[in-house]
């Protein structure tokens, strides 16, 4: 990849992660567990759903500020230094799209034979708020072009570090 190529999709993903932080942090400000509940019915049914949901958006928070950082960190330096922003690609795709894509609560899925439909990809396990369903389907689609940008970093990254790790 060049060198040009790589610091512009640094510039992308960089302005995409600042559009995550911005939107969890203001709905995670906004809401608490207890309205979430009180607006879904059955506090019973819906408090550990709610709870997880909390818990896994507030650990996206911190990963997408964290590779945020250090996304920024690479675009200041002087010198743009192709490694550490290879890197930092890398931990933002297994970091960030792939806890988004798959939450440790289980709290939804994603049903890929959606995308090609134009629907919202994303199956909830249980009915939620209209505002937890709009912040979920928008990050969804910045997560969507975060993660077809970044496949590359899946496996070729890998590949590549792996090959030069055995050469040395």
């Amino acid at each position: 990849m060049s060198g040009t190529h790589l610091k512009q999709l640094c510039e992308d993903t960089h302005n995409r992660l600042k559009k995550v932080g911005m939107e969890l942090e203001r709905f995670l400000n906004q809401v608490t567990l207890a309205s979430l509940v009180q607006k879904s019915g059955d506090p019973e049914e819906y408090e550990t759903y709610y709870r997880n949901y909390l818990s896994d958006l507030r650990h996206l928070l911190v990963y997408s500020e964290n590779a945020y950082e250090k996304i920024g960190v690479c675009l200041r330096r002087a010198r743009f230094n192709e490694e550490f922003a290879e890197e930092a690609l890398y931990q933002v795709y297994h970091t960030c799209v792939n806890n988004f894509y798959y939450p440790k609560g289980e709290v939804y899925d994603e049903d890929g034979r959606y995308s090609y439909t134009g629907q919202d990809a994303i199956i909830f396990r249980k009915e939620v708020t209209p505002e937890l369903r709009a912040l979920t389907v928008s990050l969804s689609k910045v997560f969507e072009q975060m993660r077809d940008d970044l496949q590359y970093y899946e496996t070729d990254y890998i590949t590549k570090r792996r090959m030069q790790s055995t050469s040395h």
